[in-house]
């Protein structure tokens, strides 16, 4: 997992993903939009929860100071991305923080699961990099440039 940005920058997007490759072309499809020092990774859902959470090797992180967006990857090893996202939406610092699923199909059953589970939106991943690139660069738009963070929220 990368933590917190050089010189104490508030992260502003966590990358979870289980596979490396993948992560690894989020992130530099994510970093067309923004400083990649601003971008944080998790290798998993257990790492994502412990992040979040302030728990394991990040006890001392601020929980406070969230991101303000999360990419999630739907099936990933022990704790899958519907798990992480039912933690995120039951707990008073994370419940209101944007979640962008990703799916690697378009069942409609998987979709349902994910909006019941309270994401914010589902983006199929694509194995063609500039499709991932501009998927990526629309979701950086809409959730960091267009949308209004929630009032209520500590995010």
């Amino acid at each position: 997992m990368t933590g917190q940005a050089p010189g104490g920058t508030e992260p502003l997007i966590l990358v979870v993903d289980d596979n490396p490759d993948h992560r690894e072309l989020i992130v530099a499809s994510l970093a067309d939009c923004t400083d990649r020092a601003r971008i944080v990774t998790a290798e998993g859902g257990e790492a994502a929860l412990d992040y979040l959470f302030a728990r394991g090797p990040h006890a001392q992180r601020d929980t406070r100071h969230q991101p303000r967006l999360v990419i999630l990857d739907m099936k990933m090893g022990a704790v899958d991305g519907l798990t992480v996202l039912k933690a995120i939406r039951a707990n008073v610092h994370t419940a209101a923080l944007p979640v962008v699923m990703l799916s690697a199909g378009a069942e409609k059953a998987e979709l349902d699961r994910c909006y019941e589970a309270g994401a914010n939106s589902v983006v199929r991943k694509s194995i063609d990099f500039d499709d991932l690139r501009r998927k990526m660069a629309k979701v950086y738009e809409f959730w960091i440039t267009v949308n209004e963070a929630n009032r209520h929220s500590r995010v």
